[in-house]
């Protein structure tokens, strides 16, 4: 269906930078948390960072062009891929980048939507191409990546992960969007950081409630007109994806099928998630 996938790692990983005083880190590790972005910090014994797996599972998933949107300041991103703009040979893929440039009226960058128009803008390939996104921060296995990079009868797709499956406390789970979707597999709506009283109401027809978890696929042209017309979030103040998927659906009903996956989605959110990553190997 698609062979490229745009990964979002241009955050400020406030929340990681925060917590870092609450665990025991070597210097090494603590310098790269410190310093540069979560998905960069070497995990495991290995000592590889969240990034090189996330981009080899997608090399088995049969993508090969990678888009990784930074900040301006990327130097450790091209210290580990390549130090060309784009077409970089890593993993057995072509690794290009963007670069999510802030507002001159703002001091942080304007949220994910924002940071997937600017992608687009920056290779005019995308707005008529298929292609996957997702976050930086998570795992996204082999198979959820290829879910969405096989043939489909409708222009966009996402995973919709299965609450029971993921391995998280109430209190992270809390935080993500649920969906409604339809009994034929299509997104009706999306919410973000539901009220816990109405969460119930969006069991599926197998009795999951089912969760978003920022890995989509989209044809080009059928997204960026809500990229471009997305608003800024009253009280988080960015432009982010999910509302522009809603508004997707609200004008084009039936245009986002969802795969549903029941598995953990291994997470860099905060300081304590790098234990989590002990055990991971190539």
């Amino acid at each position: 269906m698609n062979d490229k996938l745009i990964i979002m790692a241009g955050g400020a990983s406030s929340r990681m930078k925060r917590t870092l005083e609450e665990v025991s880190l070597s210097e090494t590790t603590l310098e790269v948390a410190q310093q540069t972005h979560k998905s960069l910090i070497p995990l495991g014994q290995s000592g590889k960072p969240l990034l090189f797996y996330l981009i080899r599972n997608a090399a088995k998933a049969a993508y090969r062009d990678i888009y990784i949107i930074t900040s301006p300041k990327n130097e450790a991103f091209k210290r580990m891929i390549g130090d060309k703009n784009q077409d970089n040979d890593y993993a057995g893929v072509k690794v290009h980048f963007v670069v999510q440039h802030t507002p001159l009226d703002r001091e942080k960058p304007l949220g994910t939507a924002d940071a997937l128009l600017q992608a687009m803008d920056q290779y005019p390939e995308l707005k008529t191409a298929y292609f996957t996104v997702c976050n930086g921060d998570n795992l996204y296995s082999v198979k959820a990546l290829r879910l969405l990079n096989d043939q489909r009868e409708v222009p966009n797709a996402l995973i919709s992960y299965s609450r029971s499956g993921l391995q998280f406390d109430d209190e992270r789970i809390s935080k993500f969007a649920v969906m409604e979707i339809s009994q034929k597999g299509n997104l009706i709506t999306i919410i973000e950081k539901p009220d816990p009283a109405i969460v119930e109401k969006y069991r599926d027809t197998s009795g999951e409630i089912r969760v978003s978890m920022n890995i989509f696929s989209f044809y080009g042209e059928a997204i960026y007109a809500q990229l471009e017309k997305c608003p800024i979030h009253p009280e988080r103040n960015e432009k982010e994806l999910p509302e522009a998927v809603r508004r997707l659906v609200i004008e084009y009903p039936n245009s986002v099928q969802c795969f549903p996956l029941s598995e953990h989605l291994p997470d860099l959110t905060a300081a304590q998630d790098i234990a989590l990553f002990e055990n991971i190997n190539e």
